[in-house]
Formats: C-alpha cells, structure tokens, sequence
C-alpha cells in the first residue's frame, strides 16, 4: 500500500494549495480562501455570513476579516438580512461576478488540462473516487480539523 500521507502531501503541492495565491485575474491576485468564498457566494442564493463559514469550516472571526478583504477589493458586498437583522447576507459585486466567472474558466481549463493525460475509464475512475473519498470525509468525525 502507498503511503496515503505522502499522495496527498504531492497531491496538495500539485494542486498549488500551499501557494499563497491560487489565481489571477487581471492584476488582482486572489487566494485560496478567497477562491473558495466567491465560488460559495456565487453558488448559493443570498447566504449569510455564518452559511458561508460553515459550508468552508472556516470560524466566524476569521471568515469575517476575509470578508472584509473582499469587501475594499469591491468584490463582495454585505447588507443586513430583511427577513432577521442579526444576520448579514453577502452578494458578488459586479466585479466579483465577473472574478467568479474567470476563476471557474481558468479551473475548468486547469482540469480539463490535466484530465486529458488520461483516458475516459481513468477520468471516471478518479472522479468516482473523489466522490468516495468526499463522502467518506463528510462522514468522519475529523473532518476539517487537523490531526494532532
């Protein structure tokens, strides 16, 4: 058997995760975390702050400074719930839309790159064990938190 550490120690290195920024667009250099929340505000329909940090597993103090960071980048906006005003509901902006549309582009083409060094057998063989493992994670009592 592999060493699981060591596949997933290259895996994250390949997949640049340990790189400080993840893409760029234009001249902004978005991170990983940023990445992530545009991707979970563009998906979800009108989410609140603590809806985002818990799809992510991030805790609210610091998902809200990343906000805030979006927010003077004039990607995100954040206006108080209408249906409870102890709630904040984040929006893209405009520019933040137009981010969350070039991100996916550039992912699905950095995917697409690398799927086409394997045949469809493989794709789906990997795909189907990502799914596996995803499920598998969700399932774990450790998920989203360090081993220590």
């Amino acid at each position: 058997m592999d060493n699981k550490r060591e596949l997933f120690q290259v895996l994250t290195r390949r997949f640049g995760l340990l790189n400080k920024n993840c893409c760029s667009v234009g001249a902004i250099d978005i991170s990983t975390v940023h990445s992530h929340i545009i991707y979970e505000i563009d998906k979800q329909h009108e989410p609140t702050m603590q809806q985002i940090a818990e799809t992510l597993a991030i805790d609210v103090t610091t998902f809200s400074r990343q906000i805030q960071t979006l927010i003077k980048m004039e990607l995100v906006t954040k206006s108080p719930s209408l249906n409870d005003k102890r709630y904040y509901v984040l929006a893209l902006t405009t520019q933040g839309k137009f981010m969350a549309s070039a991100i996916e582009a550039s992912m699905n083409n950095y995917l697409d790159e690398i799927f086409s060094h394997m045949n469809e057998f493989e794709q789906e063989t990997v795909l189907r064990s990502i799914k596996l493992l995803n499920n598998a994670m969700s399932k774990s009592s450790v998920c989203c938190t360090p081993l220590l």
